[in-house]
């Protein structure tokens, strides 16, 4: 079965704004996420690619634009099952606030429980994204055989339910799970089982270094959102 590259998008205006952005229209990459998405290609150049699927969100598509202008052969599909969890009347407020919310310990503590007012429950977000995975790992099989690779442009807290389902945990257990912007995250499907091969990876080792916690962002708590990554 095929191997999964999934790639959070760059960097967002909302990400560096400390905005929980969800499916607002209009939300692109900030002045870093820019550079982030440049250095895609070259991060990925000897990992041949039979094919990439997007959210259909903007910060998903200019990040894959610079990896596409370097891959014109390229296919790009755009697939509604990805794209960022719906976080309903969450959606374009401060992190800063939704930390006083009641629902907020429950997404924190048990996120399988949690559903956003006038949005969609986390469980659903997992259900649709990992649909999508297995759907898309038959059809990259069929299409390009069993050991080809292939690209998921989404974003942090879908990454997260498809790495947690990969490794057989529990949804309550997704927030141990981290994915900052613009990293790698790898998983090869076989008949038996999924292997992670890579998790979150940016390539820059100076992000691992201690730094006070953001509210909303790692810490005491999960980056609801993904959250903007190292300063």
């Amino acid at each position: 079965m095929p191997t999964l590259i999934l790639v959070r998008h760059g960097r967002s205006t909302a990400n560096t704004g400390g905005v929980l952005a969800g499916r607002m229209p209009g939300v692109a990459l900030d002045e870093r996420g820019t550079v982030q998405a440049a250095a895609l290609p070259a991060r990925l150049a000897d990992v041949p690619l039979a094919a990439a699927v997007t959210s259909p969100l903007l910060r998903c598509r200019e990040t894959l634009a610079p990896l596409l202008a370097t891959r014109p052969g390229l296919p790009l599909h755009t697939d509604e099952r990805i794209t960022e969890c719906h976080y309903g009347d969450w959606s374009g407020r401060k992190l800063t606030e939704l930390t006083g919310e009641p629902l907020w310990e429950v997404v924190q503590r048990h996120p399988s429980s949690a559903a956003f007012p006038g949005g969609e429950s986390l469980r659903a977000m997992q259900t649709r994204a990992v649909d999508a995975v297995q759907g898309w790992n038959e059809r990259v099989e069929r299409e390009h055989g069993d050991d080809a690779a292939y690209l998921m442009c989404t974003h942090g807290d879908v990454i997260k339910a498809i790495v947690a389902d990969a490794l057989g945990l529990h949804l309550d257990q997704f927030q141990r799970i981290t994915a900052d912007p613009c990293s790698v995250t790898a998983i090869r499907y076989t008949r038996l089982r999924p292997y992670l091969l890579r998790l979150g990876d940016t390539g820059d080792l100076a992000a691992l270094a201690p730094r006070p916690a953001a509210p909303g962002g790692e810490g005491a708590d999960a980056a609801v959102g993904g959250g903007a990554g190292a300063p």
